[in-house]
């Protein structure tokens, strides 16, 4: 569980100007993680556009990814949804190899109550060959997993090792950290408010903005773990104007401006999602230039 402390990274899937799969870009920005401080990967997760890739293009990602880390990072896999037996089948005939932990969201759109959400995890985890990190971000799937469901989860499902909390509650998250088993994981799901949880008690994060300022980031939490909390705060500040602008018009219209800005990918999203509007466009590069 180790390899999982720290700053994981959410990765987008870069796209050509047709909108098939950039494999080279991607391999880049697979680099650029390397060799920046990130600590892990997450592969095919919200910020990836998953929802629109073919199964195809979902087995191109994970070589892509696979081949160009060589081993370097731990990977996460994110493999969730709606369909509790549809996520078993996944889980039982998927290819895992090349992986570390699976990622899977709480149920969207079907509204599960608590003890709902309970069983899709138990049934999800004996399913499951590898750890299981749940994923609880209530702005999508429409219900929030509360921090008594997930601390239930992690004292009955052995191989679930942790949670990404997204709900954007400090509060919920500081009860969650105060309930769960010491060794269980707790990792931010925001990027504005890793560093408070970091230093309440959380263990890092998944991250976006982290792709795009992979260094600066990391250090940030690093220094948030090690208690250096002027340190921390210091990168936390300088940083925080972008996460804000990165969000403004939704994931990952945000931080695929600031990559193609920094000259890693072309700004190009996939129906429903469409790229940053000029203005915010403009004041992305802004902040780039001026960081």
């Amino acid at each position: 569980m180790e390899a999982f402390i720290g700053t994981g990274v959410a990765l987008i899937t870069p796209f050509k100007e047709d909108l098939s799969v950039d494999t080279n870009a991607l391999n880049d920005l697979v680099k650029d993680q390397i060799a920046n401080g990130i600590e892990y990967l997450v592969v095919l997760g919200t910020t990836a556009e998953s929802a629109t890739l073919t199964n195809e293009e979902k087995e191109l990602v994970k070589k892509t990814v696979i081949e160009t880390n060589a081993g370097k990072l731990p990977l996460v896999l994110g493999i969730g949804g709606n369909n509790t037996a549809g996520v078993v089948e996944e889980l039982k005939t998927a290819n895992l190899d090349g992986f570390d932990a699976i990622l899977s969201v709480s149920p969207y759109y079907n509204k599960p109550t608590q003890e709902g959400i309970y069983r899709h995890f138990e049934a999800v985890s004996k399913a499951s060959p590898l750890p299981i990190i749940l994923y609880n971000v209530p702005g999508r799937t429409s219900s929030n997993m509360l921090p008594e469901t997930i601390d239930r989860i992690a004292r009955n499902c052995d191989n679930v090792i942790g949670v990404k909390e997204a709900a954007g509650d400090i509060v919920q998250a500081m009860k969650l950290i105060s309930l769960v088993p010491e060794e269980f994981l707790v990792i931010s799901g925001d990027d504005m408010i890793t560093l408070p949880m970091t230093l309440a008690g959380g263990k890092g994060v998944i991250s976006v903005i982290g792709q795009g300022l992979p260094k600066e980031f990391s250090d940030m939490v690093r220094a948030g773990l090690e208690g250096k909390v002027a340190e921390a705060y210091k990168l936390h500040y300088r940083i925080a104007p972008s996460i804000d602008l990165i969000f403004a018009e939704g994931n990952p219209a945000g931080i695929k401006a600031l990559l193609a800005k920094k000259n890693m990918i072309k700004n190009t999203l996939r129906l429903p999602l469409v790229e940053a509007s000029e203005i915010l466009q403009e004041r992305i590069n802004a902040f780039v230039d001026n960081f």
